[in-house]
């Protein structure tokens, strides 16, 4: 069962939007089973890909950054770039996925009827120089 609203979907799309607009870039949308995002640059190179997760704070409150590890590691497999995004109510947190360390736990929010992957291992990413912020 898929728990996205609308308004998930739009601020992934606002999150994504700004990303790729401080490089000219495109991206286009994976399938509901993959992970979000292939990255276009200018010339239309596609050159990587993006998860993008919301992050219902401000930055300034955002971290530590979540992320379910399978989400994670599906998008490292995508070997190009992995680039992970945090859709916070004031911006864009992100950073690509091979210069980042957290700490992995068992966690996540409170299970949802008919929600198998709301308890799951999570990474927990602490404020380092290697994330990136860009203001919405």
């Amino acid at each position: 069962m898929r728990f996205e609203s609308e308004v998930d979907l739009s601020r992934e799309q606002k999150a994504i939007k700004t990303f790729v607009n401080t490089f000219q870039g495109s991206f286009k949308k994976l399938d509901p089973n993959d992970i979000d995002f292939r990255v276009f640059d200018k010339n239309g190179d596609m050159i990587a890909y993006a998860e993008v997760k919301g992050r219902l704070k401000k930055y300034k409150d955002a971290f530590p950054l979540p992320v379910a590890a399978r989400k994670l590691v599906k998008l490292a497999d995508k070997r190009l770039n992995p680039v992970m995004i945090w859709a916070c109510d004031d911006g864009i947190v992100y950073a690509k996925v091979n210069q980042i360390s957290g700490t992995i736990r068992w966690g996540g929010r409170l299970p949802r009827k008919g929600s198998y992957n709301d308890q799951e291992l999570m990474i927990y990413f602490n404020s380092t120089s290697s994330f990136k912020y860009i203001s919405y």
